[in-house]
This record gives C-alpha cells, sequence and structure tokens, in this order.
C-alpha cells in the first residue's frame, strides 16, 4: 500500500537533523541554499542535502533555482512548502494560547480541561454507538495520538500532535487531553470516566 503525504511527512520529521533543517528554512524570510543551512548547523554540506532531499520528496520543502543568472550549475534555493507553513503557524498559535493559559495557574488548568471537554462533544458525535474505550481510541487516532490498547484498562499514546506546546506547558495541554479523554469516556454510555487517568 502506498504511503500518503502524511505519512510520507511523518517519516521524513521523525529525523532530529531534518527537523532542525526544516527549523532553520522556517525562520528564513528568504529562500536558502544547502550551504546557508549547513553553516547555520554546522553541518556538512553533503548531509544537508540528503535531508533536503527527503523533506523535498515528503513535500515539506520546495526547491527551485536561483533567479539570479550564474555560469555553470544554477544554485538550487529551498523553502518550506505551503502546506507546512501554515502547520508551523498553527503550532505557533497553540504554543501562544497555552502559554497564555499557563501563566494563569490552576485557573488556567481548570480552564484547559474544560476546553477538552468542549472540543470532545464536536468528535463524537458519530461514534456513540461504540463502547467508551472503543469511542475514547477511535478519537484519539483521528486526532494523530497513535493509540494502542495496553491491557484491559490503559491505552498508550505513541504519538502528540501537540508535542511541542505540550513540552513547554505540559500542564495546560496534558489538562485539555485529560479534559478530552473524560468527557468521550462519559458521551453515550457508562460513567467510565471516573477510572481516567492521563500519565
Amino acid at each position: 500500500m502506498a504511503e500518503t503525504v502524511a505519512e510520507t511527512g511523518n517519516a521524513a520529521l521523525a529525523s532530529g537533523t531534518r527537523r532542525r533543517v526544516l527549523d532553520v528554512l522556517a525562520g528564513s524570510p528568504v529562500a536558502l541554499d544547502a550551504q546557508a543551512i549547513a553553516e547555520a548547523l554546522d553541518l556538512h554540506v553533503t548531509t544537508v542535502r540528503f535531508h533536503l532531499d527527503h523533506l523535498e520528496d515528503a513535500r515539506l520543502v520546495r526547491r527551485e533555482p536561483d533567479p539570479v543568472g550564474r555560469r555553470g550549475r544554477p544554485r538550487l534555493l529551498y523553502t518550506v512548502a505551503a502546506a507546512q507553513r501554515v502547520e508551523s503557524s498553527r503550532g505557533q498559535l497553540i504554543d501562544i494560547l497555552a502559554g497564555q493559559l499557563a501563566t494563569d495557574g490552576p485557573d488556567g488548568q481548570s480552564r484547559s480541561i474544560q476546553a477538552g471537554r468542549a472540543w470532545a462533544d464536536t468528535l463524537t458525535a458519530e461514534a456513540r454507538d461504540s463502547s467508551g474505550r472503543g469511542r475514547l481510541l477511535r478519537v484519539l487516532d483521528e486526532l494523530g495520538f497513535d493509540p494502542r490498547p495496553d491491557g484491559a484498562d490503559a491505552i498508550g499514546l505513541h504519538a502528540c500532535p501537540f508535542r511541542d506546546a505540550a513540552r513547554r506547558h505540559p500542564e495546560v495541554v496534558c489538562s485539555v487531553h485529560r479534559g478530552l479523554i473524560e468527557r468521550v469516556l462519559e458521551t453515550g454510555g457508562p460513567p467510565e470516566a471516573e477510572d481516567a487517568q492521563l500519565q
């Protein structure tokens, strides 16, 4: 089965070096060549080109020849693909909102839980006929958490679509997740949320 664009992108970003290359491009107001990226990251230019090829294959960056004419082989310039710029903006917004809630201490955490519960209400309408655990697995999978049952009562989350914001503001982001999980378990089934814990 062929990989989707999203799967290809996720595989490309599994490399920390590729994420750093992408960060340099995302932070630059102009297109950069491999040499400039190599200097910014203190890497060999051949290494950078290798990672740029992977990022281009995953459609995370775009490559085009330098419009300024030069003799010989044209210099190649790289920019972040439009879809990746949207993703970067989304990440920045999440981080800013989480940071603001984090300054409110317990009140911010309580509002984060309520936000998670409200979010769950928009996600569970089509899954009300399944068990609480089945609903939760479906919702978490659709959101990109890569949930996997772990024994009779636990579900392991092997990915987080909000990883960067969660590292900086875990008290907020994890509280949103807690509210989401509690509400999904409550919706349309027995009151299983009392036993829900996010660890």
